[in-house]
């Protein structure tokens, strides 16, 4: 691995919450990569609940009763484009190696598009401490963070994932929970902002750029609030991972409000812009820096992206166990397979995501030397240094800030 970044970004980082080939080495050969920062641990969104210490409030639901011993199956939900597939075979090679290996069924589901819709699915089985049918699920970390002081996540039995110690020092301990007791980041990334080549010839270095009258009704921005909220306070000159106050939160909402009003937006998504960006109904939006590279791989390298100049978000998703799965010892046998540094290796080389996953550099190197050398998956300072992550709100900011947002998006 890299050297890491000094101890007053990590903080800022763990604090707040932590490819293919051509195309990454091709953005970074072309001068992107000075304008970029990548790694971390910050936002894909918020909510409210109890507090952190979990002292007030209505009784936790109890953890299930664990049946792994007698039914060798474990189900997972994911985000899409987030695991290593094969359009030959239709399946997931490393998933299908897991099988293989431990004798578990394992199913994978792309049922996650958006943090808050999600959590809207499940929470009421949650609440009553019910089997929601996945046994893991992959959450943003302020999402996590929810989950985990609501009651609604499993500890982890770290003698079940020994490969635990493979996670990034820096990463081990972060203000949502403290010593990794209920968590694992799967990936790390951050927010961007991304253009048809073709249709936009100049691109674009600014998220002001979006709002150009050549693109009117043909941008897309994100459900998610941290990013979208996060990249405009940013240009606004907002450092998102400090004190900022409710009147420089509602003026980059009142940004929104004026490009949905006018018609310049032309959605507001979660992880299916990309769709949109596919079919050509989109030509310009702020989103995840993997899709856009996981697309480009699989459409001809349409689409440019970077980080704005006043800087992006770093966001980490995190493994979970819900507090009704039935298979918590064959969950962590999942987790403890993915942290393996060849396994880990496997799947950066299709996602093109920021690694987790101590070891997976040098497992990349055997692999492909030159994907090895990217920035994308393996950060440097130099691509930290523009990145910032939206610092963790209470439970009251979480409310209100959530609730705002989403009153102006419609959702």
């Amino acid at each position: 691995m890299p050297e890491l970044p000094p101890d007053p970004v990590l903080r800022q980082l763990v604090q707040a919450r932590l490819s293919r080939r051509s195309v990454l080495l091709g953005a970074a050969g072309a001068g992107v990569a000075a304008a970029l920062a990548a790694c971390g641990t910050g936002a894909k969104d918020g909510g409210g609940g109890a507090t952190a210490s979990g002292t007030s409030g209505p009784a936790k639901p109890q953890p299930a009763a664990d049946r792994s011993d007698t039914e060798k199956v474990v189900n997972w939900a994911n985000w899409t484009l987030y695991l290593d597939y094969d359009d030959k075979t239709k399946k997931y090679p490393t998933l299908e190696e897991f099988q293989r290996k431990t004798g578990l069924k394992a199913s994978y589901a792309e049922d996650i598009d958006d943090n808050d819709t999600y959590y809207g699915k499940i929470q009421a089985q949650l609440k009553r401490g019910q089997d929601i049918g996945k046994d893991l699920v992959v959450l943003t970390d302020w999402m996590a963070s929810r989950l985990i002081r609501q009651g609604y996540a499993q500890q982890l039995d770290k003698e079940q994932v020994p490969n635990a110690k493979n996670l990034v020092a820096k990463l081990q301990d972060v203000d949502f929970d403290p010593g990794r007791q209920y968590s694992l980041p799967w990936q790390s990334g951050f927010g961007i902002i991304a253009w048809n080549k073709q249709k936009v010839p100049g691109g674009l270095k600014n998220v002001s750029d979006l709002w150009r009258p050549e693109l009117k009704g043909r941008v897309e921005v994100l459900s998610e609030m941290r990013d979208t909220i996060g990249l405009i306070m940013l240009e606004q000159g907002v450092d998102i991972s400090g004190k900022f106050t409710s009147d420089q939160f509602d003026k980059a909402i009142g940004v929104v409000q004026t490009q949905i009003g006018n018609g310049q937006i032309r959605q507001v998504k979660g992880n299916s812009y990309k769709e949109d960006l596919i079919s050509g109904d989109a030509l310009a939006v702020i989103g995840w820096s993997g899709d856009i590279f996981q697309i480009n791989a699989e459409n001809g390298d349409k689409w440019g992206l970077t980080l704005p100049e006043a800087g992006g978000t770093l966001w980490s998703d995190n493994l979970l166990v819900p507090v009704g799965s039935p298979h918590k010892k064959n969950a962590e046998k999942l987790i403890d397979y993915y942290y393996d540094p060849k396994v880990a290796a496997t799947v950066e080389a299709w996602v093109n995501y920021i690694c987790p996953v101590q070891g997976a550099q040098a497992e990349m190197e055997k692999i492909d030397p030159d994907l090895a050398k990217s920035p994308w998956i393996f950060p440097t300072e130099e691509f930290l240094a523009k990145a910032k992550v939206f610092r963790t709100l209470t439970p009251d900011e979480e409310t209100q800030y959530s609730e705002a947002f989403q009153k102006v998006i419609g959702a």
